[in-house]
């Protein structure tokens, strides 16, 4: 490649972010170079499990001894990696980082990143949400607000095709819907109690999830969803929103896109005398060559912890403590979300009933706390819950006596009907929730290694216990037998939402990025992946990155045509 070209715009990383900064800087007209740490990953022909069985697999889809080494930070999830996903994981050995306090960093270094294996749960954040900084005082004040960014959210959902259904709460505004999947056995008795024995806001519904399920929708290269549940495997018919089947082709199309995986971008340029960003350093992980590429724009979108550790690698006279750390923030207020929290039961009856597919999605519970005097509690914000009804798993019956007639006819009766949930709740923001790099400890590439000094701190374990509690009294009200809670240990990182780092605010003495997600100090570098999160509400982020995403890249071209970045 020419290190001499200049491309009118860099983005870093092709994951949810990066997909669709390449897809609308493309569009705009821009010619883009997109640069990927990891491996090319082409949709369907890089699927190499997407039609296994677990009887394929050499240990029934569990990974062996040797691999339980590799991935052993990225198995603190527990539900992957697994032997038919494990390729879309990173090697913890290979790949390592610093826990001053545990947080459990789960990635994927290859073209697509997590688009590929996210839970494609899509909700809109409500004004609440953004306002609720500046009313209790944690973290800095959103610059923006619901209706600010409400026009992208419709232009993201119509494009990924969301399924869900509209409720008119307002914590969890309405969107642009395919038509909802079905509710189940057990999951309608838990709603229906809730709609009938309590009166604070309570409701249940089917999880909003990235999904195509209007079988007569145009979609190009996609297809409905065939309710396999396969969809970490990397789906096949681009049922899922992934940027390997949806953004990245988008863009690729136009002509304008240039892409380059096996590429580690380790630092921003800074020009001292047009105070703007030139380009960027990269590493190449097959020749170890050092490369330098240059451009007008630069969007960084390497994921949350990575982009702030580019930021604090860009060091210059002007920039001494990382690009934008004017503010001192740079890598601070790093949050996530609760998970491994919650509580099964057992359901009576229904023994006649069964499903059809492999449904991939459960039901939703959204934010009810803290929405007014009647549901306030002893700690600050609120949680939702994600869970799902089933028959049990035949084998959790099957004893070494069992083989024979008697496991002929345990495969063809389904267990009884259980229910699970997890709570997911807010954290928030402090600046002693930092990511620094190491001073000691470098990577393969000679490169600082991250170090996390992450910990939920006394809200969080306040809601915690309320998350568990509110649960239980659901369960118990609905009827349902043997309630038991859960409450795994978990650091920080495993909600697999970590956000933050970078954080947009008005003011640049005390944020890193501005309302249409520039450096303040740099504006031609965009941070539009977790990093610029000033909070973290309670819902799953990634809808929201999206939209920020297609915001910010329609800003750039428009300041890029207009001669700002020239």
């Amino acid at each position: 490649m020419n290190q001499e070209e200049v491309y009118d715009a860099i983005v870093v990383g092709t994951g949810i972010s990066g997909g669709w900064a390449a897809k609308e800087l493309c569009e705009n007209g821009l010619k883009t170079l997109v640069l990927e740490r990891g491996r090319m990953v082409e949709h369907i022909k890089d699927y190499p499990t997407m039609n296994m069985d677990a009887w394929d697999f050499p240990y029934k889809n569990e990974l062996s001894a040797e691999d339980r080494k590799k991935y052993h930070k990225q198995l603190r999830v527990n539900w992957a990696p697994k032997d038919d996903v494990k390729h879309f994981f990173v090697n913890d050995l290979e790949h390592p980082y610093i826990e001053t306090k545990r947080f459990d960093w789960i990635r994927g270094y290859h073209v697509g990143g997590r688009s590929l294996t996210w839970g494609r749960q899509s909700y809109r954040w409500s004004d609440i949400d953004f306002e609720a900084n500046k009313k209790d005082g944690h973290g800095v004040d959103w610059p923006v607000r619901y209706q600010d960014i409400a026009p992208w959210y419709d232009k993201v959902e119509e494009y990924i095709g969301v399924s869900g259904e509209n409720l008119g709460l307002k914590q969890l505004p309405d969107g642009k819907f395919q038509p909802p999947m079905d509710l189940i056995c057990g999951e309608y008795d838990l709603k229906k109690t809730m709609a009938e024995k309590y009166d604070d806001g309570r409701l249940l519904t089917i999880g909003r999830v990235a999904h195509i399920t209007d079988k007569q929708a145009q979609v190009e290269g996609r297809n409905p969803c065939q309710y396999r549940n396969r969809c970490w495997r990397g789906c096949p018919f681009g049922g899922y929103f992934s940027s390997n089947s949806s953004t990245l082709p988008a863009a690729e199309r136009t002509g304008n896109m240039t892409l380059r995986p096996n590429s580690i971008v380790h630092e921003v340029v800074y020009d001292e005398t047009s105070k703007k960003a030139t380009g960027v350093r990269v590493i190449d992980t097959e020749t170890h060559e050092k490369l330098e590429f240059k451009a007008k724009v630069i969007f960084l979108c390497a994921s949350a912890m990575a982009s702030v550790g580019i930021l604090l690698k860009s060091t210059s006279d002007r920039f001494p403590n990382g690009m934008g750390n004017d503010s001192g923030m740079l890598g601070k207020n790093i949050m996530d979300h609760h998970y491994k929290l919650g509580a099964t039961a057992k359901i009576d009856g229904y023994l006649d009933k069964y499903y059809k597919g492999r449904r991939p999605n459960g039901f939703y519970i959204p934010r009810w706390v803290n929405m007014d005097e009647k549901t306030k509690r002893d700690y600050l914000r609120g949680f939702g819950y994600q869970g799902s009804a089933s028959r049990e798993d035949w084998s959790a019956s099957i004893k070494e006596m069992s083989y024979g007639k008697n496991l002929k006819d345990s495969v063809l009766k389904p267990g009884n009907w259980q229910i699970g949930v997890t709570g997911f709740g807010e954290f928030l923001p402090y600046d002693d929730n930092k990511v620094t790099l190491s001073t000691t400890e470098k990577d393969q590439w000679g490169l600082p290694q991250l170090d996390f000094d992450v910990e939920f701190k006394e809200n969080e374990y306040k809601m915690r216990e309320d998350i568990i509690r509110e649960v239980m009294d659901m369960f118990a009200k609905a009827g349902f037998k043997d309630v038991q809670p859960y409450d795994e240990s978990t650091g920080p990182g495993l909600g697999i939402h970590e956000m933050g780092g970078a954080r947009m605010g008005h003011n640049p003495n005390t944020s890193v990025t501005n309302k249409n997600n520039q450096v303040h100090k740099v504006p031609n570098v965009y941070m539009t992946d977790g990093a610029f999160m000033s909070s973290s509400s309670c819902v799953n982020p990634s809808l929201t990155y999206m939209a920020f995403t297609v915001r910010a890249a329609n800003h750039a071209a428009k300041q890029l045509k207009a001669g700002k970045f020239s």
